[in-house]
């Protein structure tokens, strides 16, 4: 181990690597990215220099063997998740893989294995929960001031090109994946409560591959819940969660990345009160809770057996729309 703390290699440049892990890690201090590989040694190699990353390496495979390499930040599509991932922590890694943690619940259930039988840490990056602003609307919506809570809905909506990996069946893409994985992951952190499916209501492209989704669900205590998510070329941008009571309501604007900037409001009979929150990158906030677990300091709450769950929920979301799990 680095005298600095955790040396990360890092394996794919993808578009996400520079605000997920190299900018936060300047915040940081206990970790250093030390390595990166890509499909492309050219790409490597220029992203390296750009993001001043001190070696460029051939393979995956040698930056997850590499013994001055202590962690493995995995940003590769979500079908190469679960094969790097356990050669990662076959390899003595622990691993920060990119979320949805992997195609389908089987493979989810594979990673969470290997991650128990090596006593390695394996971590899905659901940055927003480790974000203040995810404590607060949690605390909100269980502090009682909207009384009973009776319907929640999180909705993540994007325009994506067409010939974006998102759209590719053999890379696991769709937009539950890429996009409504996180309102089905805020319903169930936000409220405390794990969503199960009623019905589904997809819009597909390619084949298989649904460019927009709805679902309706289930929470204990009978509460009903929505997700909706949208990568088509006129989808709107938003990222929204509402939760509404019998006493009031709650609206989130941006839980998924607050510091470009957010907003809470809730209405009750005494008003309406707006407030937002204020702090670091949800990636700076990962990162450190990240660290604290490699430590043993704190688990780590978007581990790998809570990845297993959203998988469940995110299989059973195309079930119900008629499509099939990824990589099934």
């Amino acid at each position: 181990m680095a005298q600095k703390g955790f040396r990360f290699g890092v394996i794919s440049a993808a578009r996400i690597v520079p605000n997920a892990l190299i900018d936060a890690a300047k915040l940081v201090p206990e970790v250093e990215v030390t390595a990166v590989a890509a499909r492309d040694p050219a790409r490597a190699r220029e992203f390296a220099a750009q993001h001043g990353i001190p070696r460029v390496l051939a393979t995956y495979d040698e930056v997850i063997n590499d013994r001055n390499i202590d962690v493995i930040y995995n940003p590769l599509p979500n079908a190469l998740h679960h094969e790097w991932t356990i050669k990662a922590l076959r390899a003595g890694k622990p691993v920060l893989c990119e979320k949805p943690l992997c195609s389908n619940t089987r493979e989810a259930e594979e990673m969470a294995r290997v991650a128990d039988e090596t006593g390695l840490l394996l971590g899905e990056a659901f940055h927003y929960h480790y974000h203040p602003l995810a404590n607060r609307v949690r605390e909100i919506i269980k502090g009682g001031s909207l009384g009973k809570l009776a319907q929640v809905e999180g909705r993540f909506s994007v325009p994506i090109p067409a010939d974006n990996i998102r759209y590719d069946w053999k890379l696991a893409g769709g937009a539950t994946m890429d996009l409504g994985c996180y309102p089905l992951h805020m319903i169930h952190y936000f409220t405390g409560r794990a969503p199960k499916v009623v019905s589904a209501k997809a819009t597909t492209g390619p084949e298989q591959i649904d460019v927009a989704m709805e679902a309706d669900l289930r929470l204990d205590g009978g509460v009903t819940a929505k997700m909706i998510c949208a990568m088509t070329q006129d989808s709107p941008i938003a990222v929204t969660f509402i939760a509404k009571g019998d006493r009031g309501e709650l609206h989130v604007l941006n839980p998924l990345a607050p510091q470009r900037g957010n907003r809470i409001t809730v209405k009750t009979a005494d008003g309406e009160k707006q407030e937002s929150i204020s702090g670091d990158s949800t990636f700076t906030y990962q990162l450190r809770a990240f660290v604290a677990a490699l430590r043993g300091e704190a688990k780590f709450a978007t581990d790998a057996r809570a990845g297993v769950e959203n998988m469940r929920v995110i299989d059973d979301v195309y079930r119900a729309a008629g499509l099939r799990p990824r990589a099934t």
